[in-house]
């Protein structure tokens, strides 16, 4: 009875307010979620599924972006293990600063922008251990949000898939820039320059430091210096997502070029880091996120929305993985040795290109295929149809996406002719 009462008493004064569609869900639990729609399926998820319900003895998934070693592995790199040994008994459970692991986010910030560099000397970089590349993202996109109002993010087209939500779930308007021409396998860089062109004072430019995911195109030197000229010209803001250093080429040197050169020209950046790839701790959830400020006291100011931001989001990041990275890098001689293994992972993957080609172009295919080694990084955009992408699946048990992107760390001295056959077949049906 008094539960009866009370239901109609909220229906009455929720009715009386206008709020019609509250009562019924107060009144009845079982109708508060009625309107809420299935999300779709994430494009590699379901490449996963298909992948593990196929009985193929040769089945291939080629749509995960995670190493393999040559015998289709994961790999732990021999170096974290060492650091493993080395923090195992020595660290307290309790959290970490909102900021996370500050001789970690020193020592990560130090390797993308180069030890030596001013802006960390002069003391301008503001920054804080992020949820990997991701997690680093998306406190830029609320950062964005907050204290660059109006400001557009423009976006490569293709670009990494999650870019995209991460930017609309801070609510910053996105926009898209030429980057791909399907024509050459290779950079639209005329489209791209004509594009930035476009942009307003004070927008922001995402690019991809090196290894551009999905399609391996990178600027070459100097169209990095073009690129630089209009955004400077145009006043307006760099924001480098950087997933890849050392994984590309397998010189972190060289993968760290376009941000320093960007330093060096002048301007201001934004710069995510990830360490899923390079040191494959995946599921370690270790980045950082950093904004290049005009001086000191600045950057102080800029760092401590940084930590509110992040404050709001998740409290404070894990630390695991950032005494991992830490230790590593601190450490001359584990730093060394995950020089040469970065290098193996990045070798392996341009040895795979490489036989990939040639055993399409053994097979006389009429198609060129030598952006297949010009591209660079994990994933190679074969430019393969979504039709043909389905041919392979259906008829060959391979997956991957349908803008014909592949996992390059998927293809090993044991499949790759076997792959070769099977594009060469769908491609000239």
């Amino acid at each position: 009875m008094l539960r009866s009462l009370q239901l109609r008493s909220l229906r009455s004064v929720a009715e009386a307010s206008g709020l019609r569609g509250i009562a019924t869900s107060a009144a009845s639990k079982s109708a508060w979620f009625t309107d809420v729609p299935q999300a779709p399926t994430d494009p590699i998820l379901g490449i996963t599924e298909a992948f593990q319900k196929s009985q193929d003895p040769n089945k291939m998934n080629l749509g995960v972006g995670a190493y393999r070693d040559d015998q289709g592995k994961p790999v732990v790199l021999d170096v974290v293990r060492e650091a493993e040994k080395q923090i195992a008994g020595e660290h307290y459970m309790e959290y970490l600063p909102i900021g996370g692991n500050k001789q970690f986010v020193d020592r990560a910030v130090a390797l993308a922008l180069g030890d030596d560099n001013p802006a960390i000397a002069d003391g301008r970089v503001a920054a804080l251990q992020s949820l990997s590349g991701t997690g680093a993202c998306r406190v830029m996109a609320e950062f964005m949000a907050r204290f660059m109002p109006g400001a557009k993010i423009h976006i490569s087209d293709p670009t990494w898939a999650n870019h995209h939500n991460i930017f609309r779930d801070a609510g910053v308007e996105r926009t898209l820039y030429k980057y791909y021409k399907p024509e050459t396998r290779g950079l639209d860089f005329e489209g791209m320059i004509a594009d930035l062109q476009k942009a307003n004072e004070g927008d922001v430019i995402l690019l991809h430091a090196c290894a551009h995911n999905p399609t391996g195109v990178d600027p070459t030197a100097d169209q990095w210096q073009q690129i630089s000229d209009v955004i400077k010209e145009k006043r307006l803001f760099p924001f480098f997502d950087s997933a890849y250093q050392g994984f590309a080429t397998g010189d972190c040197e060289r993968d760290a070029r376009a941000p320093r050169m960007f330093l060096e020209q002048g301007h201001n950046i934004g710069l995510s880091q990830s360490f899923a790839k390079n040191m494959g701790l995946y599921g370690q959830r270790i980045g950082t996120v950093s904004i290049v400020a005009d001086d000191k006291a600045q950057a102080k100011k800029v760092e401590s929305q940084l930590k509110l931001i992040a404050r709001a989001m998740y409290s404070n990041p894990p630390m695991m993985g950032a005494h991992l990275v830490s230790n590593i890098l601190g450490d001359p001689k584990l730093k060394q040795r995950w020089f040469v293994e970065v290098k193996g992972m990045a070798d392996r993957i341009i040895d795979m290109r490489q036989s990939l080609r040639s055993n399409i172009e053994k097979l006389n295919s009429p198609l060129p295929w030598k952006h297949i080694t010009e591209q660079i990084g994990m994933f190679a955009y074969t430019g393969l149809t979504g039709e043909q992408v389905d041919k392979l699946a259906q008829e060959h048990h391979i997956y991957m996406t349908r803008n014909g992107r592949i996992s390059m760390a998927g293809v090993n001295s044991g499949n790759v002719e076997r792959l070769s056959a099977a594009i060469h077949k769908v491609t000239t049906a």
